[in-house]
C-alpha cells in the first residue's frame, strides 16, 4: 500500500511514514506514467491497424478506398447538412423513383396500346363486314 500523502510548505510533501518527495520524485513518477500511457497506446493503434488492415485494403481496392476517404471526409467536414447534400439527395430520390416507375409505366402502355389496338381490330372487321352486306344488298 502506497502511503499517502499530506501539504508540506517548501513545495515538498511529506508522507505518512516520514519521508519526503521531492519535485523531481513527483516528475518521474509523472513520467513513467505518461511512458507507460503511450505504450498502451500505441499497442492499440497496432492492434487497430492489424484488425482493419488499411494497407492490404489499399493495396486490393486502391479506387474503393479513396472513394471511402473521400465519403469519410466529407461527413467529418460537416458535408452532410450542407446545400449541396440536399441537392443531391433530391436528385437521387428523383432519379430513383422514375427508375422504378418505369417498368409499371411501361406494362400499362403495352397493356392500353393492347387493348386499343384489340379495339380497332373488331371494329375494321365490323366496318368491313358492314360494307360487304351493303353491296351484297346492292347487287
Amino acid at each position: 500500500m502506497e502511503p499517502t500523502e499530506s501539504g508540506a510548505p517548501n513545495g515538498q510533501r511529506r508522507t505518512e511514514d516520514g519521508g519526503r518527495n521531492t519535485v523531481g520524485q513527483r516528475v518521474d513518477r509523472i513520467n513513467d506514467t505518461a511512458q507507460e500511457a503511450w505504450t498502451r497506446s500505441r499497442e492499440a493503434v497496432t492492434n487497430l491497424r492489424d484488425t482493419l488492415d488499411i494497407d492490404g485494403r489499399v493495396d486490393r481496392h486502391p479506387f474503393g478506398m479513396l472513394a471511402a476517404a473521400l465519403g469519410v471526409g466529407y461527413v467529418l467536414g460537416g458535408g452532410i447538412f450542407s446545400p449541396l447534400t440536399a441537392r443531391i439527395v433530391g436528385f437521387g430520390l428523383r432519379m430513383g423513383i422514375r427508375l422504378a416507375a418505369i417498368p409499371f409505366i411501361k406494362e400499362e402502355l403495352l397493356g392500353l396500346a393492347e387493348s386499343v389496338g384489340d379495339g380497332a381490330e373488331e371494329s375494321g372487321s365490323k366496318s368491313r363486314r358492314t360494307k360487304q352486306s351493303n353491296i351484297n344488298k346492292g347487287r
